[in-house]
């Protein structure tokens, strides 16, 4: 394995840019699939985006959702063919074509030719892709751009024909209307999208008119409010809410009686009595606030009382069904169905009266209510007494001709003639306009093309059954609430550049021919076809079978259509790939926004429900939105997000991919999207991650310097019976990993599996690389550190393998280095298979090391809360908890792990519970709840008023039964809390608990502790003295001391007692300064003032070499001449080229070329040592 650069060198963003070089070089995904190919299919289906504008966090969030999935699916054994797509028809295309080319109206379309317009939208499809193919790839998305299908190709939109064909042949397509938002000044339907993009501040007039009750015995009449006055010709009924309350109100003046909602009786106009009149009509009141401009919504409210007075009450669903008299006669010829009362919870009570005029061809809910209650019914036969002109037709006798807008003043004089106005006034809101044409809109009826979405419902309820979402609340709440009120789906537009739709029908509409097939057009028409779009199929006619010719109908598909067509089209189903198809239908996975589920979700669904009876997919991730970090929505106006090349350019692609699969986007939430909070991932997550990997190479490559032998990989199998408690506690947590992470991963749960695979890193380096840097450092022995360097690896490299989907770069960076460490690894960790599933064996070393954890947390926390330092040691610490294992655990393989972690001199563990606590009981709420109900207040009660003798009864029976009810161990939570021995205060003794453990610190101060404060405190100064002088640990140096005390006994005594410790620490002896020999090369020095009262000064030197002089002369017969050449010569070489020397002869050099000297063999230790240390550790022993 390579040496490797210090975590503030190394820079992710480069290294992703050198990895995605080197795949590309080496064809990786491509080898990938190649590997993978004849395993099992796994399906994907990619949603086409359009490739009009770049990609955003949006695509980056659900393609990343994309790319972890498919990557463990095929590191799982599966064959994952990925291929991107592009939505390339529909308005966002046409928008932008219309833009450049200043194009205001259908007409205008036509002037220039359908040819030409449709090859200008042609012409800027592909504009962006070649930025989208380098943001994705840049990513780390394994996604085939080369092999990707567009749904303008010919063989798509053949295949998306042969659907609508299947559709018509199981009499699921109809011709029928569709209320759209509707530009008369372009004389075209508007997408909602459309209709959305341009609103104005408008004043409109609103009006209240009468229709009288049929056969009502007071004369009473209904009255409704619009601000639509150029509807109310069409009117066919009323729409009152079922569950509101009405009242019938009398005038007191001028007696006219009406029917409102009692909420919305304050409406009514205010009327005064002329003078000299009892009664009056409406000619001869003023309505109070007539002519105003704003709503009339909640005035007149003090006075309304003294105006009318209620005559009765009843419910709104009591009026269902009640004939009233039309306001015109222009619809006579309805009159036995229409001109009635209907009811539905559209009708609201915040505005108008609570009764709803109801002209279906000019409202949504008009048009679906009445044909839900059969005023109109589905078809081509509704009236639309409004022309694409926005003007009248002849069905409209007294208005015709006369655009709409402009005839509201007259049909109000008109209504008011008829003595049917009671209130008029004036309205002011926003209110759409074309963007075209800078005309109001106005929702109008259009021709279209259904397909019978409600023959399907039932079905497309129990196929939504068959799917598995996360989360699952969309698709049992969402989804299913919007598949329960599925209309009939309008899958036609009267566009240019689109798939046309199919359709081929005789003047009279009678005979219909829809092709399925390219070779049917080319066979019924006898025209070679080689590309479907209007311009080049429009003309093309085919015969009739009662003589003269069919034209195609000049409609083209609903860009939802197109991708609702994707499972079929991007296979060019069913005229190729057919066994590829009907073996791996339906598809195992997709993932998009929670936006598609009235979206894509849903087109997919419901084609495949009336293709095939089946869903089009098995599994289903839902994302949520990304929002700017102020909640507001992203936005390339304002500018508030930053762009993500910049996010990836500065902290890497990776930590963009954490950042986002590990936040509540992921469980269909939105996200506020913070830059630092990707810093904070690169900060918490790569950089630990990081350090324990360079932490394993340093160690490894530090064995060859100081002359062992080089790192060699120990048998995984071997270094799974270490007997070391922390190795089978890793190799254990470990195995969990995988375990966890294959179970949430098969189950789509990417939200629970980032935040484990961030707690074992977390362990991986502040546990186990922390708690090991001795034995990793070789201070226990070359075996054992070897044995750990090998543990560290394996775990290296497994959990690299594990989170590879979702860190793709950062792990293949590692892996390369790793596998030269082990043959017979592949080329990259992308081909590797994911970790298998083991056996589990370690559960109580897990849980005993989770406590262990836990136990160091609760010590700090009470050593912070009486200002007592880590470096200050404390005598003794008690933990209190009920598990005899756990116990031994602590006070055995454990303890000096916690020891030296909270510096305390003993451990006490205590098995009863009440020596030191007192226990409560407390229901957990969060799982209980749901789950108890109207029972949760009972049980809870008692819960609580549970004695210590039952608590631990439950505790050791693990149930017991409240209310009727069974509760386990994990519905009640048991509270530990701290029971102070008499006599002493909390400074003597604290205590601090996490409802499972108790720990118990002896806070009161102890002389004899001091000197291992002291040495503690050294030892702190030294190592911050190390990372200060930038030495990297595998960097040796001698540390010396010099006591600036008056009395430098103290200090000099202090270090001598901690001697063991202080060399543990450092891997070297702490030396007094009067050994550092003349030539010994200092690196840096640091003075101390005030540490436990004593001042003193650190030296670092590199390691210098020391002599027995005594021995050096004895060579050459006591010429002490000769013995100081030899001490010369030997100083004059590399310090590590003379170590080096000396391992290789076993500890012994010939030194034979020092001119006029004879040759000597010189013995490392006898008369030479490497370091001062050594010197002084061997005249110690001998002494």
């Amino acid at each position: 394995m390579e040496d490797v650069c210090e975590g503030k060198d190394f820079s992710f963003p480069k290294e992703e840019e050198k990895i995605l070089q080197w795949w590309d070089e080496v064809k990786a995904f491509e080898t990938q699939l190649e590997l993978t190919k004849g395993c099992e299919e796994y399906i994907f289906y990619d949603g086409p985006p359009f490739a009009t504008g770049l990609p955003h966090y949006g695509h980056i969030l659900a393609g990343t959702i994309k790319d972890i999935v498919t990557r463990y699916q095929s590191m799982t054994g599966h064959h994952v063919t990925r291929r991107f797509g592009w939505d390339c028809h529909g308005l966002p295309v046409e928008f932008e074509i219309d833009t450049k080319l200043g194009i205001k109206t259908k007409q205008d379309v036509l002037n220039m030719g359908i040819d030409k317009y449709n090859e200008e939208c042609r012409s800027i499809v592909t504009r962006y892709v070649s930025e989208w193919e380098k943001i994705i790839t840049r990513t780390g998305r394994w996604i085939d751009f080369k092999n990707d299908y567009k749904t303008m190709d010919l063989k798509f939109m053949e295949s998306v024909w042969w659907v609508f064909g299947q559709l018509f042949e199981k009499n699921l397509v109809y011709r029928g209307f569709k209320v759209m938002p509707y530009s008369t000044g372009c004389k075209t339907p508007l997408s909602n999208f459309e209709a959305n993009s341009n609103y104005k501040e408008v004043p409109d007039p609103e009006i209240m008119v009468t229709f009288p009750i049929v056969g009502d015995p007071d004369g009473a009449a209904f009255v409704a409010w619009t601000t639509t006055p150029w509807t109310l010709p069409s009117n066919l009924a009323l729409c009152v809410n079922a569950n509101f309350v009405y009242v019938k109100v009398r005038n007191k003046f001028s007696g006219k009686i009406y029917v409102v909602a009692e909420s919305r009786r304050s409406e009514l106009p205010v009327e005064k009595p002329k003078k000299g009149t009892a009664n009056g009509s409406v000619n001869d009141t003023e309505p109070a606030n007539s002519k105003t401009k704003g709503s009339s919504v909640g005035k007149n409210k003090n006075v309304v009382v003294d105006t009318y007075e209620d005559l009765e009450k009843f419910s709104g669903s009591s009026l269902v069904g009640i004939k009233y008299v039309p306001l015109f006669d222009y619809f006579k010829e309805f009159s036995e169905v229409a001109f009635k009362v209907l009811a539905d919870d559209y009708v609201t009570s915040d505005s108008g009266t609570g009764i709803v005029h109801m002209a279906p061809a000019f409202g949504e809910d008009d048009y679906r209510v009445c044909i839900g209650n059969q005023i109109i019914s589905k078809g081509e036969n509704l009236i639309v007494a409004v022309d694409d002109d926005g003007c009248f037709t002849d069905k409209i006798t007294d208005f015709c001709g006369r655009y709409i807008k402009d005839a509201d003043k007259d049909i109000i004089q008109a209504v008011k003639e008829k003595g049917r106005l009671v209130k008029t006034g004036s309205f002011t809101h926003p209110y759409p306009f074309c963007w075209r044409s800078d005309t109001p809109l106005i929702y109008r009826a259009v021709p279209s093309w259904f397909v019978s979405v409600e023959k399907l419902k039932d079905q497309l309820l129990e196929n939504n059954k068959q799917t598995y979402w996360v989360p699952d609340f969309v698709k049992e709440k969402r989804f299913h609430n919007w598949l329960e009120n599925a209309r009939d789906w309008a899958v036609s537009r009267s566009r240019f550049w689109g798939t046309p739709l199919p359709v081929w029908i005789s003047e009279d509409g009678s005979e219909t021919v829809v092709m399925d097939s390219i070779e049917k057009l080319e066979k019924l028409s006898g025209t070679k076809v080689t590309d479907l779009h209007r311009h080049n199929i429009d003309h093309i006619t085919i015969p009739s079978s009662r003589g003269g010719v069919l034209h195609r109908v000049e409609e083209v598909f609903d860009c939802w259509f197109e991708s609702g067509s994707m499972p079929y089209a991007y296979l060019h189903y069913p005229f190729e790939n057919v066994e590829l198809f009907e073996k791996n239908f339906p598809g195992d996975f997709i993932a998009e926004g929670l936006d598609q589920t009235r979206g894509w979700f849903y087109t997919l669904m419901v084609l495949s429900t009336a293709l095939f009876g089946k869903p089009a997919f098995k599994n289903l991730i839902c994302n949520g939105l990304v929002l700017a970090e102020d909640g507001k929505k992203m936005s390339k106006r304002l500018k508030n997000y930053p762009s993500p090349m910049d996010v990836i350019n500065d902290y890497g692609a990776d930590a963009l991919r954490l950042y986002i699969i590990n936040s509540p986007v992921v469980r269909a939430e939105p996200l506020r999207f913070k830059k630092d909070g990707v810093y904070g991932v690169v900060k918490d997550v790569f950089l630990p991650w990081y350090n324990a990997y360079r932490f394993l190479i340093q160690n490894a490559k530090r064995l060859e310097i100081e002359g062992s032998a080089p790192f060699v990989l120990i048998d995984q199998a071997i270094i799974q019976l270490s007997s070391n408690v922390l190795d089978q506690w890793i190799n254990s947590a470990t195995k969990s990993l995988v375990n966890f992470v294959r179970q949430e991963m098969d189950a789509y749960r990417l939200y629970t599996v980032v935040p484990y695979l961030l707690e074992f890193l977390n362990n991986l380096t502040n546990i186990y690389v922390r708690f090991n840097r001795k034995r990793l450092k070789g201070r226990t022995g070359e075996e054992d550190c070897r044995t750990a360097l090998s543990t560290l690896y394996y775990v290296l490299l497994t959990s690299c393998k594990a989170m590879a989907p979702f860190t793709p770069f950062f792990t293949e960076v590692l892996y390369q280095n790793l596998r030269k460490a082990c043959n017979g690894l592949e080329e990259s960790i992308h081909f590797c298979s994911f970790p298998s599933q083991e056996r589990k064996g370690g559960e109580r070393i897990e849980q005993s090391v989770k406590r262990m954890i836990t136990i160091i947390d609760l010590g700090r926390n009470i050593r912070e809360r009486h200002n007592k330092p880590l470096k200050t040691p404390l005598k003794e610490m008690i933990v209190v908890h009920p598990d005899a294992e756990f116990l031994d655990d602590i006070a055995g393989k454990l303890k000096e792990y916690v020891l030296e972690e909270l510096n305390v001199k003993s451990i006490v563990p205590c098995i009863d519970p009440l020596k030191y606590a007192s226990l409560r009981a407390e229901p957990d709420f969060s799982v209980l709840g749901k789950r108890l109900g109207k029972s949760m207040g009972i049980v809870a009660k008692e819960v609580k008023a549970m004695s210590q003798e039952e608590i631990l009864a439950f505790e050791k029976a693990g149930e017991l039964t409240v209310a009727s009810h069974t509760l386990a161990m994990s519905d009640i939570k048991i509270i530990r809390g701290f029971k102070r021995p008499e006599n002493m205060t909390e400074e003597q003794i604290d205590a601090a608990g996490d409802g499972d453990v108790l720990v118990i610190l002896d806070l009161c101060p102890d002389e004899g502790l001091f000197e291992a404060g002291v040495a503690r405190e050294v030892v702190n100064r030294i190592q911050k003295l190390r990372k200060k002088s930038s030495l990297e640990p595998t960097d040796l140096v001698e540390v010396y001391y010099k006591s600036l005390d008056e009395d430098e006994s103290v200090l000099r005594q202090i270090l001598c007692s901690q001697e063991l410790y202080i060399r543990d620490a450092l891997g070297s002896c702490l030396l007094p300064s009067t050994l550092i020999p003349s030539h010994a090369v200092i690196l840096a020095e640091e003075s101390f003032h005030g540490v436990s009262n004593l001042s003193f000064v650190i030296f670092l030197a590199r390691p210098s070499l020391a002599f027995n002089s005594d021995s050096i002369a004895s060579l050459y017969g006591e010429n002490a001449i000769f013995g100081e050449n030899l001490m010369v010569y030997l100083l004059s070489k590399d310090h590590s080229v003379l170590k080096s020397e000396f391992q290789h002869g076993n500890g012994k050099i010939k030194v034979d070329h020092i001119e006029n000297q004879p040759a000597v063999d010189v013995i490392l230790g006898e008369h030479v040592f490497l370091t001062v240390g050594d010197h002084l550790l061997t005249t110690t022993t001998k002494a």
